[in-house]
């Protein structure tokens, strides 16, 4: 009888540890590809999640680009308007994942607006504080070598100011080195750049804003 007991215990224990594995397959959510398929199948819900799972990300690039709520608004409709569209050339094949295949879109998105709005472009050195021009004195006095004031100088929130004196191209790739810490090979897949074309440009980026920042000095 003691055997019997013992020996009902174990099968009643991993009859439990397979119905949790049920459990945990039946709440399984789909994969990005699945919700792909699902999009060019015809089932806009697929997309509704694709959205919700991704639009936080596609905001914060749309972020690095733009300070007014409304701008940023507009990129990452459209960078989901263009994904939308696009969706039958997605291959996974291809890609990384799904969301490297969007940050693309997105970073095309914000190149097209800073295009657009070049032409009526902000009084961006104007409105620079007293408080960040005294930083920016502070940094070249206590880095006066040069080193990576470059850098300093776009993770902060006067970036935007400063940078929106460059061309959309010089602010475009010192965004996706500096900031999402991008190589020169994933912007050049991003921009459809050659990598050499990538490097040039990052050296022409640095250049053109140093050259704000002395003025500005």
């Amino acid at each position: 009888m003691d055997e019997m007991v013992d020996n009902s215990e174990p099968v009643t224990l991993q009859s439990h540890v397979r119905a949790a594995a049920d459990a945990d397959v039946a709440v399984v959510e789909p994969t990005d590809v699945e919700l792909v398929a699902g999009v060019c199948a015809g089932d806009d819900g697929a997309f509704e999640e694709l959205f919700n799972r991704h639009r936080r990300r596609v905001a914060l690039i749309a972020s690095r680009f733009f300070r007014q709520r409304e701008q940023m608004e507009d990129v990452v409709q459209e960078a989901f308007t263009k994904a939308y569209f696009a969706l039958p050339d997605f291959n996974n094949g291809q890609e990384a994942s799904f969301a490297a295949w969007l940050a693309r879109i997105a970073f095309n998105a914000c190149y097209d607006e800073l295009r657009r709005i070049k032409r009526r472009p902000e009084s961006a050195l104007s409105n620079v504080s007293e408080d960040e021009s005294l930083w920016l004195k502070e940094q070249f006095s206590t880095e006066a070598s040069g080193g990576d004031i470059e850098n300093a100088t776009v993770v902060r929130d006067l970036a935007s100011k400063l940078l929106s004196r460059l061309s959309p191209e010089d602010r475009l790739v010192l965004v996706m080195l500096d900031v999402e810490g991008m190589t020169v090979s994933e912007i050049a897949k991003s921009t459809s750049w050659s990598i050499s074309k990538v490097k040039v440009r990052a050296h022409r980026a640095r250049a053109s804003l140093r050259r704000v920042l002395g003025r500005f000095l």
